[in-house]
């Protein structure tokens, strides 16, 4: 499932975007974010639809359970 991350940066007034293929990554693009944009304007998927970061953990985590663990 795709995700796309809209965010706004620091001292900029136009909302820009990033897209991530997985939950996981989702996830690892928001902490970044976090740390160096001003605010999370968004987080939706095409199956999902609009979603806060909660919903995105929850779904990080899901997948991950789905992901065949390596021996």
């Amino acid at each position: 499932m795709s995700y796309t991350i809209g965010y706004q940066a620091k001292n900029q007034k136009a909302v820009l975007a990033t897209e991530a293929a997985t939950a996981n990554q989702a996830v690892a693009i928001v902490a970044e974010l976090q740390k160096t944009a001003d605010e999370i304007k968004f987080i939706r998927s095409p199956q999902e639809g609009e979603m806060g970061i909660e919903m995105l953990l929850l779904l990080a985590k899901e997948e991950a359970e789905e992901m065949p663990q390596r021996m």
